[in-house]
């Protein structure tokens, strides 16, 4: 038996099972727009190659042992009340691909993870390319690419760390860290600073000079990859590494329209929280929940002696009062989507009326959505370990940047890196635009960082 092969299954029932979309699945679904990819993007560098064959066999059976991730959509009458999943036996389609190699390949994998969703019509809507690293002689980087509809890029991780045990022969027992530990509500300040209004519209990024002229065809995401190093906190310090991503994020937005004239509005950031188990019984699909950590306008002023300076104090102030709202909005007990979601996506209306009517409420509620989104991975629990391939030794993950937001930050940590990709839609920013966003990121995280003697250990990042 080979480090690929599996036990015997059993025989496959007669018909295939279906599951109807949960509530993200079908509100995903209904917004889907072909200017906007719905793709996540993750990106893996390997410092060897993987032999293709048995790449392939590793991959296929990982899916196989995630069976919610061998499905497509099923076909079905325009009348009928829900979207359903149809799980497959097995790919429909060649799922992993060896571009040939050459000047530009990389970027070509990295445009394709950004413009073109693996279709939901076709078992797995996943898609996986495995590039010759130009950046290193005998290195490997690989693209998973994900149909944002039916999965998310910690279920992305899951699938891709179950191949990689399965190719290097350690199976899923080397890969199965516990479940994240859910927050409980620490203590905070007998008087917590407010947030903004949640009736106050939110900051909007404003427009750079987009890559792609409004009303233009076709897809367009942009993004820039970071590796950067996990920011330090000082011992017993209340707030986390996600809180001063939060607050990078933040400050970022706000210089960046305070410095294109825009009026001081509130900041509103959306950030995932996953609570699943990260084990081989992982849960596949869409499993994170959004939340929204606000920030007041007068919050992100630069806080003394004027210009865009900041006094360390008031960082200090805004991380903790950043960290009491993560804090408290993590431990709070609600739907994925908000039971607004729940309620538009009931099965008591034909699915298509349904989808017109979430089309109409998206257009309406465009001006309250929140500012940007801000994904934190954190520590990737697995050790992405291919064998003869060598281990991973970085991760960068990428959210859609879909308008009205236009500009998302997601963040992974592994070999004690920061990994962040800052994506954007092409109708909004243009590449200089981008660059320039980096800066102001990597200067405002680098604010959040306390002046430690001496390195110190390494922090964790959540």
């Amino acid at each position: 038996m080979t480090a690929v092969d599996g036990p015997a299954r059993p025989a496959a029932p007669a018909g295939p099972v279906r599951v109807p979309f949960p509530v993200v699945d079908e509100v995903s679904r209904h917004c889907v727009h072909e200017t906007e990819p719905d793709t996540v993007h993750i990106e893996v560098r390997l410092p060897g190659r993987p032999d293709p064959e048995r790449l392939r066999r590793a991959f296929g059976e990982a899916l196989r042992r995630h069976p919610r991730a061998l499905m497509r959509e099923a076909p079905g009458p325009w009348y009928r009340r829900r979207y359903s999943w149809e799980l497959t036996n097995g790919p429909d389609t060649e799922v992993v691909t060896f571009p040939a190699p050459g000047p530009g390949a990389l970027e070509r994998a990295r445009a394709r993870a950004l413009a073109t969703a693996p279709p939901l019509s076709a078992s797995p809507p996943i898609r996986l390319e495995a590039v010759e690293d130009p950046a290193r002689p005998g290195g490997t980087v690989l693209f998973l690419t994900l149909n944002h509809t039916a999965l998310d890029g910690p279920a992305g991780i899951r699938v891709l760390a179950t191949a990689a045990g399965l190719y290097g022969g350690a199976g899923d027992d080397a890969s199965s860290p516990p479940a994240p530990a859910r927050c409980a509500p620490g203590p905070g300040p007998a008087d917590p600073a407010p947030g903004p209004s949640p009736w106050a519209r939110p900051a909007r990024l404003a427009p750079g000079t987009p890559a792609r002229p409004a009303g233009a065809s076709g897809p367009g995401n942009g993004m820039l990859v970071l590796d950067l190093d996990v920011p330090r906190r000082p011992p017993g310090a209340p707030y986390t590494v996600n809180d001063q991503l939060m607050v990078a994020t933040a400050l970022t937005v706000a210089h960046w329209n305070r410095t294109r004239g825009e009026r001081p509005r509130p900041v509103r950031i959306t950030m995932p929280v996953d609570d699943r188990p990260r084990g081989p019984g992982m849960p596949i699909g869409n499993g994170t929940r959004l939340v929204e950590v606000p920030f007041t306008a007068a919050e992100l002023r630069p806080a003394a002696w004027g210009g865009d300076e900041w006094h360390p104090a008031a960082v200090r102030g805004l991380l903790t009062r950043t960290a009491d709202r993560t804090r408290a909005l993590k431990a709070a007990e609600r739907p994925q989507l908000g039971r607004g979601a729940t309620l538009l996506t009931a099965p008591v209306l034909p699915v298509l009326w349904r989808a017109a009517v979430t089309r109409l409420l998206r257009r309406a509620l465009t001006p309250w959505m929140s500012t940007t989104l801000v994904s934190n991975i954190g520590r990737v629990p697995y050790p992405l370990d291919f064998g003869d391939a060598g281990r991973s030794d970085a991760l960068w993950i990428s959210a859609p940047a879909r308008m009205p937001r236009g500009f998302t930050v997601t963040v992974a940590s592994t070999a004690g890196r920061l990994h962040v990709v800052l994506r954007w839609s092409t109708a909004l920013l243009g590449d200089a635009d981008g660059a320039r966003l980096r800066e102001l990121f990597e200067r405002y995280l680098d604010l959040t960082r306390p002046p430690v003697a001496g390195d110190g250990a390494r922090e964790g990042t959540r």
